[in-house]
C-alpha cells in the first residue's frame, strides 16, 4: 500500500472497534505499538475475556495505517478455527465503527483449494475434497501447456470456447437452458463439467485468470473486484466475487494476499516450508506485523510442521515410479542391441522423452537406478526391522494381527543422541550420504517426466519420498529423533499373517526442539504480538519458542500478564486435594480404588451446579470411564466426547448446548477444551481431573525430554533458573491444557460459574506438584479444599452467586 492511500496520523482509538477499551486492552495496545516500532514483539497472557483479539488487531492496523510506519499488513496466525471466526468478527466490528471518512480495512481469510474451487465445492467434474489437489494441478498444467510458448492456442480462445459451449446449448433449441455451475449462491459462466480444447481437458476458471494477467505487472490486476471497497473478504465472498466473474478463486486469493491490510490464516501459512515457498512467501518480510494467537500451541504446531517422514506405501509408489521412468530407456537400449545398434525402428518416444529430460537436468540414468535400488533395499530393511520388533515384543503376533496396537521402533537410544541405526545400515550397504540427498533431485525429475508422459491427475510419490530421504541425512542427531512409526489400520488385501494388514509403517524424523526454527521465522517479520490465555511460566515460553534467542539478537521482547478482571463474586475456584490421578494410583479402568472413587465423588459434587458442566480427563480412555461412572451417579444426561471428525464434534456440541443441563466428559487433549465458545449460560462449571501428561514412556517422549534437558537444563541466558526437560517438554504444556479447560467458564462480566482442578498436585506442594506453574493470580484464587468440604463450597457459591 502506498503512503498516499494511508490515513493521516491518528491515535489507535480511531481503529478500536468499541466505545471504550478495558484497561488491560489499552495497556496492551500501547505496549504492542511501542514494541513493533522498536522491531520487537509483545508477549501477552490474558485471561478469557481480556479482549486479546481486538487488542492485537487494533495495534496492528494502527501501525499499517500510520504513514510513518514500515508496516503494510497484519498477518494473523491461529491454530483454532473458532478463533479465526473471532478475528473475522472483530475486523467487521472495526470496519463498522471507523470514522465516516475512512475507507474500510481490507482483509482476507486464507483457506485451502477444496474450500474455494468451484468444482470441489459442488462435487462435480469428479472433483471433491480428496481429489481437488491432484486434479487442480493437472488441470492447471494442461491449461498452461495449451497456451505456453509452443501451445496450441491462447487463453482468450480457451475462455471463449468454454463460454461458447453455453451459447451452443441455447442455440440448439433445447427446451431448457444450460445448467450453469453455481457456487456460493452465484452462477458462473461455465458448465459443471471441465472444458475441452482439441481433446485436451482444461480449467476455464484458471484460463480466465491467465487471460486477465498483465504481461508485465502485478497479478492483482487480474482481480475482478476493487479491494479498497470490499472490507474483509471471507471464503464465500471470495468465491462469489471470483467464480461469478468466471475466474479462479484460489489464484485470486494468491494475487490479493500481498495487498490486503489484514490476512487471517493458520500456522501453516508462516511456518510450513512448502506453503511459504509456494503460496505465502510474500507475507514473510519486515513489512508484516504478525499476530500469533493461541501461542501456547506455537511450539507443538511448528514442531509438527518442521518434522518430516515418509510412509512405506509412499516408498513403494516411488519405486514403481522410478521403474516406469527407467524401463523405457532399458527396453529401448535392449532393442537397439538386438537390432545391431540401429535404433530407427525400435526407438521409443518415451525413451526419448526420458533422455531429453535427463539431459536438461543434473540427474543421470545411473543415479535413477541407484536411488531405485536404495529405495527397494530400504523398504526390505524396514520390513525386516518391523518383523524383528514384533517377534521380540509379541512372539505370536502372526496368529492374530488384529491384536496389534500403535507402536514405535526407535532407531537410536532416545536418551543418548547418536547416528541412527538405519543410517548406519545404509552406510554398510554402500549407500552413503550422497545417495540420501540425491533422492530429492531424482524425485523431482521423475515427477516431471511422468507428468509429461502420463495423462492422469495424481500426486507423484517420488518428490515427497526424495525430500524426506534427503532431510533424513541433512538433519542432526541431537535435535532430531528418528524412528519407525507403526500406526494401527486395517487392509484386507494383505495376507492374514502380514503386519501390513494391521499397520501403516512410516519412517519418522521428529524435530524435538523447534525453537530455533521459530526464532528464525519470527525474525523475518517486522514485529508483532504473541498471545494466549495460558503462557505462564513466561520464562519457559520464551525459551522454547526462541524468543530469548531473538532478544539476544537485538529484537526487544516485552511481556504482559492480565488476569480475570470480571467480578470475583461470579466465580468459585477450587484446587481439590484428592489423591493424584496418576497411572500408578488409579490402576486399571475396570477396577475401583480410592483414587478413582475420590475423583468421581469430586466431579459429582461439581456436577450439582445449575447448568452444563464440562469434565476434562487426561485422555479419551479415562473420559470413557468417567462418563460411565457419572451416568450411574447423576440424574442428568452424561455425554461422552470420543475422538471423532468435525461433524460428530459439532453435533455433540449442539446436543450439549440445547435443552436440559448436561455433563460433557472429554479428553483434555481433544478439541472441546480450548478454542470453543461457551459464552453466556452454556457452561456453569468446568472440572479437570489429573494432569494431562503425554505418555512419558514412549521413545519419542523420552527423546523430547533428553533434547530439552540438553538445550534448556543449564539455565536461561538472563539468569533464570534452568528447568528439566520433564518440566519444559511435558509438565508445563500439560498444565496449560488444564488451564485452557477451566478457562471455558468465565468469558464475560456477567458470566457465573465454578472452576475446579481436581488432583493433589494442584492443591499443595510435593515433589511433583504443579501448583508453581499456575500464574500468581490463579494460585491466589485456587485455594486448596479438602474433598469433604467441596460440597459445602459448591452449595455456598451457588447460594451467593453473582452477589457483589
Amino acid at each position: 500500500m502506498s503512503a498516499a492511500q494511508r490515513v493521516p496520523d491518528v491515535s489507535w482509538q480511531a481503529v478500536f472497534g468499541h466505545d471504550e477499551p478495558y484497561p488491560e486492552q489499552a495497556d496492551g495496545i500501547d505496549a504492542a505499538i511501542d514494541a513493533a516500532d522498536d522491531d520487537g514483539f509483545l508477549v501477552v497472557e490474558g485471561a478469557c475475556g481480556t479482549g486479546k483479539t481486538m487488542l492485537a488487531l487494533t495495534a496492528g492496523i494502527d501501525r499499517v495505517r500510520d504513514p510513518d510506519s514500515k508496516y503494510e499488513r497484519v498477518l494473523v496466525l491461529t491454530s483454532v478455527k473458532q478463533q479465526l471466526r473471532q478475528f473475522e468478527a472483530d475486523l467487521e466490528t472495526i470496519n463498522a465503527n471507523l470514522p465516516t471518512d475512512w475507507r474500510p480495512v481490507s482483509g482476507l481469510t486464507l483457506v485451502g483449494k477444496a474450500d474455494v474451487c468451484p468444482y470441489s465445492r459442488e462435487s462435480v467434474a469428479g472433483i471433491d475434497d480428496e481429489t481437488v489437489y491432484d486434479r487442480c494441478e493437472g488441470l492447471r498444467e494442461r491449461t498452461r501447456n495449451l497456451v505456453g510458448e509452443d501451445g496450441q492456442t491462447s487463453t482468450g480462445t480457451l475462455v471463449s470456447e468454454a463460454k461458447a459451449t453455453q451459447t451452443g446449448l441455447l442455440d440448439s433449441g433445447a427446451t431448457q437452458g444450460p445448467e450453469y455451475l453455481s457456487t456460493a449462491g452465484e452462477p458462473t459462466p461455465f458448465l459443471p463439467e471441465t472444458a475441452e480444447y482439441a481433446d485436451t481437458e482444461y480449467c476455464p476458471f484458471y484460463a480466465t485468470f491467465l487471460d486477465d494477467l498483465p504481461e508485465d505487472g502485478d497479478p492483482v490486476e487480474a482481480v475482478p473486484f476493487d479491494l479498497t471497497d470490499c472490507g474483509h473478504i471471507d471464503t464465500d465472498e471470495l468465491v462469489r466475487l471470483s467464480a461469478g466473474y468466471g475466474t479462479c478463486p484460489h489464484s485470486v486469493m494468491g494475487a490479493v494476499l500481498p495487498h490486503v491490510e489484514v490476512v487471517l490464516g493458520n500456522y501453516y501459512h508462516a511456518f510450513d516450508p512448502q506453503t511459504v515457498g509456494s503460496f505465502t512467501g510474500a507475507l514473510v518480510d519486515d513489512a508484516t506485523f504478525v499476530v500469533c494467537d493461541e501461542a501456547h500451541m506455537l511450539e507443538p504446531r511448528v514442531r509438527d510442521l518442521v518434522s518430516d517422514g515418509v510412509g512405506l506405501t509412499t516408498l513403494r509408489d516411488a519405486e514403481q515410479e522410478l521403474t516406469r521412468v527407467i524401463q523405457p530407456v532399458e527396453f529401448d537400449d535392449a532393442g537397439k542391441d538386438a537390432a545391431g545398434g540401429s535404433g530407427s525402428d525400435t526407438g521409443s518416444a518415451d525413451a526419448d522423452l526420458v533422455r531429453g529430460e535427463l539431459a536438461d537436468s543434473d540427474v543421470t540414468l545411473r543415479e535413477l537406478r541407484e536411488v531405485r535400488a536404495f529405495v527397494s533395499d530400504l523398504r526390505s530393511e524396514v520390513d525386516r526391522r518391523v518383523k524383528a520388533h514384533l517377534d521380540r515384543s509379541l512372539p505370536d503376533w502372526r496368529a492374530d494381527v488384529s491384536r496389534l496396537e500403535d507402536d514405535e521402533i526407535p532407531l537410536r537410544d532416545p536418551e543418548a543422541p547418536a547416528v541412527d541405526d538405519l543410517t548406519e545400515w545404509a552406510d554398510d550397504a554402500g549407500y552413503d550420504g550422497g545417495t540420501w540427498v540425491r533422492a530429492e533431485s531424482v524425485g523431482a525429475v521423475v515427477a516431471r517426466i511422468l507428468n509429461e508422459a502420463e495423462d492422469e491427475d495424481v500426486r507423484r510419490a517420488a518428490p515427497a519420498a526424495g525430500r524426506a530421504l534427503a532431510n533424513w541425512k541433512r538433519c542432526d542427531h541431537v535435535s532430531y529423533f528418528r524412528e519407525i512409526e507403526l500406526e494401527r489400520t486395517w487392509d484386507e488385501t494383505e495376507s492374514q499373517n502380514s503386519w501390513r494388514r494391521a499397520y501403516n509403517a512410516r519412517l519418522a524424523l521428529h524435530n524435538c526442539v523447534p525453537g530455533e526454527t521459530i526464532a528464525e521465522r519470527l525474525g523475518e517479520f517486522g514485529g508483532g504480538v504473541l498471545m494466549s490465555a495460558t503462557l505462564e511460566p513466561m520464562d519457559v515460553f520464551r525459551e522454547v519458542t526462541g524468543l530469548d534467542a531473538l532478544a539476544e539478537r537485538g529484537r526487544p521482547v516485552e511481556e504482559r500478564t492480565y488476569g480475570l478482571s470480571f467480578p470475583a463474586a461470579n466465580r468459585a475456584s477450587f484446587a481439590v486435594d484428592v489423591p493424584k490421578f496418576t497411572h500408578e494410583n488409579r490402576g486399571r479402568r475396570g477396577e475401583s480404588n480410592p483414587t478413582r472413587r475420590a475423583h468421581v465423588d469430586a466431579v459429582a459434587e461439581i456436577a450439582r451446579s445449575p447448568g452444563n458442566v464440562l469434565v476434562g480427563m487426561p485422555n479419551y480412555g479415562e473420559a470413557s470411564w468417567m462418563a460411565e461412572a457419572l451416568a450411574d451417579r447423576l440424574d442428568r444426561p452424561v455425554l461422552l466426547d470420543e475422538s471423532s471428525g468435525d461433524d460428530a464434534t459439532e453435533a455433540l456440541k449442539a446436543e450439549f448446548f440445547g435443552g436440559e443441563p448436561k455433563v460433557l466428559v472429554t479428553s483434555l487433549r481433544g478439541t472441546l477444551t480450548e478454542g470453543v465458545d461457551y459464552r453466556g449460560d452454556r457452561l456453569a462449571a468446568a472440572a479437570v481431573c489429573g494432569v494431562p501428561l503425554i505418555d512419558t514412556s514412549s521413545p519419542r517422549t523420552r527423546a523430547l525430554r533428553t533434547a530439552y534437558d540438553r538445550r534448556f537444563g543449564g539455565g536461561g541466558s538472563d539468569g533464570r533458573r534452568g528447568r528439566s526437560g520433564f518440566e519444559t517438554a511435558l509438565t508445563v504444556p500439560a498444565v496449560r491444557k488444564a488451564r485452557q479447560a477451566i478457562g471455558r467458564v468465565i468469558r464475560g462480566p456477567e458470566e457465573v460459574g465454578i472452576r475446579a482442578l481436581i488432583d493433589a498436585r494442584y492443591a499443595r506442594a510435593s515433589w511433583d506438584s504443579v501448583r508453581e506453574y499456575l500464574p500468581e493470580t490463579e494460585r491466589e484464587e485456587f485455594d486448596p479444599v479438602s474433598p469433604d468440604m467441596l460440597g459445602y463450597g459448591v452449595d455456598r457459591f451457588w447460594s451467593r452467586a453473582g452477589e457483589e
